[in-house]
């Protein structure tokens, strides 16, 4: 189960209420990097879990995954929040295809919800990637990659980028591909019944902010879209997780707010005899 490591004394002293997760997936051909530097930036009450996928860093032995079924296995298995813990669920490219396929996999399992699903630098399903959907050409992957500069300047053809690197980042393209069709097809299970956070670089030619935003049509909940600085790898700098962390404070403001009746809110949107609840967004 990935977790940080004070969580549980976090939640366990009497009188606290525990922080906010946010289980982050990362984009195509990385590991969990990018989101080491977060925890300066979130602020207070809101604590990362980094999901590592198979077959990149200390798992880089495993079998990576390509299909839809063997990922919605390894994630139900590693996102495990405590019970009646708020948690956000945040991707970024090929991860906001893993985190929206984990919130779909959550609802049709009974399972609780995020309180907030927020989507990065991605097209929606009924877009087009120009990435995931040139995974099966070679040479036009390779000369997209090179002028997104995602190609070490020094990276020859049979040096340790393309041996070790290249294979990671054209499976993860794969799986990106397969997700997306899957939403796509009638099997897909349409809109998520979660509210909605969408995200775009004001410089990314992958997923500009008019492309972004059409992930309005894939939540059946309230859907907010914002637009920070950079290019496809915004996730790297500092105003995306100021904006994560002060969703992450609404989320556990509206979970510890008392209610007319005296009771708590509930921490996350829950199943119930007439369908999903639905929430303000949590944008900050």
């Amino acid at each position: 189960m990935a977790e940080t490591a004070d969580t549980a004394d976090t939640a366990g002293r009497a009188g606290t209420v525990p922080p906010v997760r946010v289980y982050c997936f990362a984009h195509a051909g990385a590991g969990v990097s990018a989101f080491h530097g977060w925890a300066r930036s979130l602020g207070p009450d809101v604590e990362t879990v980094p999901v590592l996928l198979p077959g990149r860093e200390r798992r880089r032995r495993e079998a990576r995954l390509t299909h839809r079924a063997a990922l919605v296995a390894e994630l139900l298995d590693q996102v495990r929040p405590e019970p009646g813990q708020p948690f956000i669920l945040y991707g970024h490219s090929l991860g906001a295809m893993v985190a929206h396929t984990l919130t779909q996999a959550l609802d049709e399992q009974h399972r609780p919800l995020p309180a907030l699903l927020a989507l990065g630098a991605c097209p929606p399903p009924d877009e087009p990637s120009e990435l995931a959907d040139a995974c099966t050409a070679e040479e036009g992957l390779l000369e997209r990659l090179h002028a997104l500069g995602a190609v070490p300047e020094r990276a020859g053809p049979n040096g340790y980028w393309h041996r070790a690197a290249l294979p990671v980042l054209r499976d993860d393209l794969r799986l990106a591909h397969a997700l997306r069709t899957f939403a796509r097809s009638p099997a897909g299970t349409g809109r998520v019944p979660v509210p909605l956070l969408a995200v775009a670089g004001d410089r990314d030619p992958l997923a500009p902010p008019d492309m972004v935003a059409g992930w309005r049509r894939w939540s059946a909940g309230p859907v907010v879209t914002r637009t920070v600085a950079g290019d496809h790898f915004f996730v790297r700098g500092d105003a995306l997780p100021r904006l994560i962390g002060r969703a992450g404070r609404v989320v556990r403001r509206l979970a510890t707010a008392p209610v007319k009746d005296g009771r708590a809110a509930p921490a996350a949107p829950q199943r119930g005899p007439r369908g999903p609840g639905r929430r303000a967004v949590p944008a900050g």
